[in-house]
């Protein structure tokens, strides 16, 4: 699934009358951009690689991956053939190369179907995703929004996301899960739009924070 050009139009309308500081941070950003990626394994290592850190590293950490695997294309058969020595001389961390082991491991014996999840719900695809070692929600959200193009995708764990909120929305201290949703709540059915714009302004620095994908 992508995001139709029709599909934006009607949602930047909405977020627009539901929320108007939505609607203002919509034309300080501008054109909604988000491709959606196809390769869902290297997705999923994508947003493996960036669990609890910055922006900054994780693109450091994931470009010296790259630099070890053919073609700079992350691909399960390659991950596989890398040592441990060589995951960690790329950065990444005893807890995430368990994690990209068995990711690596359940993608190439068939234990997850990337093909299956992309014709399940929502909840029923996260369900199928958070079986894998190193796989929480945030992951598996995560790959709903940038690879299967889910529309109403919204992560309250997200740091990136809590310090956009807190900032755009003025609010005195981070806010809880909780008060995440309420304020995402008027977006449905199109959060991962309104979260995409929260990222960019982020990396643009309309307001001053850091997004972590």
């Amino acid at each position: 699934m992508a995001f139709e050009p029709s599909d934006v139009r009607s949602a930047l309308k909405r977020l627009a009358k539901v929320d108007p500081i939505m609607g203002s941070l919509i034309k300080r950003v501008g054109p909604f951009t988000l491709t959606v990626e196809s390769g869902g394994y290297e997705i999923l290592v994508r947003s493996m690689l960036s669990q609890q850190i910055s922006l900054a590293a994780a693109r450091t950490i994931r470009g010296r991956l790259q630099d070890l695997l053919p073609g700079r294309k992350i691909k399960a058969a390659s991950i596989a053939a890398l040592t441990d020595d060589q995951l960690q001389s790329a950065g990444v961390s005893t807890q995430k190369r368990s994690y990209l082991r068995d990711l690596t491991r359940c993608t190439l014996d068939g234990t997850i179907n990337l093909r299956r999840v992309s014709g399940k719900s929502d909840d029923d695809a996260i369900a199928e995703l958070i079986k894998v070692k190193g796989i929480g929600r945030w992951t598996a959200q995560m790959y709903l929004l940038f690879s299967l193009g889910r529309p109403d995708v919204f992560a309250p764990d997200d740091l990136g996301l809590q310090n956009a909120i807190k900032s755009l929305y003025s609010l005195p201290e981070k806010p809880k899960p909780a008060e995440l949703e309420a304020i995402s709540a008027p977006w449905s059915p199109y959060r991962s739009i309104a979260s995409w714009y929260l990222w960019r302004a982020i990396d643009q620095k309309v307001i001053s924070t850091e997004y972590p994908v």
